[in-house]
């Protein structure tokens, strides 16, 4: 589970950098709630494990792209 929270929070990032592109602001309406499944599975994957790298490096990216898609939206007026 710590690998596909890894996955999911390296495609919100990478969302998250193309979706900075004019006109594309929008669809972080669909990239802020894959990061949050991502922060989920992560932050479970991390209290059931030994090792805790890669569910923890998920969490953190998934956590960055959650906060900067957000702003993202509320610069754009896509949140009032």
């Amino acid at each position: 589970m710590q690998v596909v929270g890894f996955v999911i929070g390296v495609i919100s990032v990478v969302g998250m950098f193309i979706f900075f592109l004019p006109l594309l602001g929008a669809l972080n309406w669909l990239n802020v709630p894959l990061a949050i499944v991502g922060l989920i599975i992560s932050l479970i994957s991390i209290s059931s494990a030994k090792d805790k790298g890669i569910g923890l490096t998920g969490a953190i990216l998934c956590g960055i792209a959650i906060f900067v898609g957000i702003g993202r939206l509320r610069i754009g007026c896509g949140i009032f």
